[in-house]
């Protein structure tokens, strides 16, 4: 009997699986349930595929590259999430919504071609994809979320399309700021005409570290507004480091938590610009 339904996190957490080959009866991809895995390379969604679940490919850091069936209606919240090597994507016109964080740091995505037929764009979706540099927003989009293009360094070319009624906060973020390190000098308040930031997030080893809620965190301070990205690894000499979360110090501080850490017996964590 052929396959027509991939359960929730039926390959979750998979990181040595590289390829997935998804046959041509499967309608349905659950929660999770391909997120996590890590040395996945690429993967291709077949037409008769409708339901992207919540979270399917999130985290699959070496995820390069993902091609979207032309069934698929929904693309949902979190689905590529943190796939940080996703050098681009093409949304077919079947695609009715882009969920909530959808695409959100993918720092390599350098292209996203939106279908003619997305009406939602959620919050954050494409959210510090900074190697994109322009974005067409087709006339059926009636409504982009919160933050949607926000962190998007590289953005610099934004066309509307006219069915546009709402825009959320943020819708993009254009003004360039330089970030430097500490310990560098010579650094004024501006360069070449961009605002300058000492980057600079530390953990605190403090009340905050440690399990709380169920779940391993702490916090995270710095100057105020800069984006972290966390990433973590199991095994220094491999050096296979993947991305977590990333978080912006509002305020100078923000809370990181790793709800995955009961899966591994220990864990390495580190801080670089996302």
């Amino acid at each position: 009997m052929s396959v027509i339904s991939i359960g929730e996190g039926a390959f979750s957490g998979c990181e040595n699986l590289t390829h997935a080959t998804i046959g041509t009866n499967v309608n349905t991809i659950g929660y999770s349930a391909f997120a996590g895995c890590t040395s996945l390379t690429n993967i291709v969604i077949p037409d008769s595929v409708t339901n992207l679940g919540v979270e399917a490919f999130e985290n699959c850091g070496a995820l390069e590259e993902a091609t979207l069936g032309t069934g698929v209606t929904t693309i949902a919240d979190n689905t590529f999430l943190y796939c940080a090597a996703l050098t681009g994507i093409t949304i077919p016109d079947s695609v009715l919504a882009i969920g909530d964080y959808a695409f959100s740091s993918c720092p390599d995505m350098s292209y996203a071609i939106i279908g003619t037929n997305v009406a939602n764009i959620g919050d954050y979706a494409f959210d510090y994809c900074i190697a994109l540099t322009n974005i067409v927003i087709p006339s059926s989009a009636t409504n982009i979320g919160i933050s949607a293009f926000a962190n998007c360094f590289a953005l610099n070319d934004v066309t509307l399309g006219t069915g546009v009624v709402t825009i959320g906060d943020d819708l993009p973020t254009f003004a360039p700021t330089v970030f430097y390190l500490p310990g560098t000098t010579g650094w004024g308040s501006t360069f070449g005409g961009a605002s300058t930031v000492l980057w600079n997030p530390q953990a605190q080893i403090s009340a905050s570290f440690g399990v709380q809620d169920n779940q391993f965190g702490f916090n995270i301070t710095g100057s105020t507004n800069i984006p972290v990205l966390v990433e973590a690894c199991t095994n220094l000499e491999d050096s296979a480091w993947i991305p977590l979360q990333s978080v912006t110090l509002t305020n100078g501080l923000a809370y990181f938590s790793d709800p995955q850490w009961t899966n591994y017996p220990g864990r390495f964590y580190r801080f670089r610009s996302p």
